[in-house]
């Protein structure tokens, strides 16, 4: 049995939530807001999540940044759409080690074949740790199955 297509009817964060992610699992993010073109993955990074030098790998950050703004894109989708991202962009403003982040992913612009989206990625303090951007490409008919 195949799962329904992320969209209208169930967004990529409402699958996510109900039957998991490999990704979120490995790295131990959540999903606890998705909808409306936009959503909120949070980590509580610890020392599993370091790089050599103590504070938390920036591909950890680029990670749930990715998965927020992914996750906000999927909500924009019709029944029968997918997409993939064409370009990731993220500026790491300021070390982090052990924290309770929050990464907030919204859609900025959605055309009929391009998309972009944003994301900032806070401490429990609410300081800037990374910002990111996204370039989605909506694709439909052939190029959407199986995806």
């Amino acid at each position: 049995m195949t799962e329904p297509a992320a969209g209208k009817d169930k967004t990529l964060g409402e699958h996510i939530r109900e039957v998991g992610s490999p990704a979120a699992r490995l790295i131990g993010f959540e999903v606890p807001e998705s909808g409306d073109g936009r959503a909120v993955v949070t980590l509580q990074a610890g020392p599993q999540h370091a790089n050599p030098m103590g504070t938390i790998h920036g591909g950890i950050l680029c990670d749930i940044a990715d998965a927020a703004m992914g996750i906000a894109f999927s909500t924009t989708l019709e029944p029968g759409e997918t997409f993939t991202t064409v370009e990731l962009k993220i500026n790491f403003l300021r070390p982090v080690r052990e924290a309770l982040l929050r990464a907030e992913g919204k859609v900025v612009h959605r055309g009929r074949t391009i998309g972009y989206a944003e994301c900032d990625v806070v401490d429990e303090n609410g300081k800037l740790i990374a910002k990111s951007t996204s370039t989605c490409l909506v694709l439909r008919g052939d190029k959407a199955a199986g995806r």
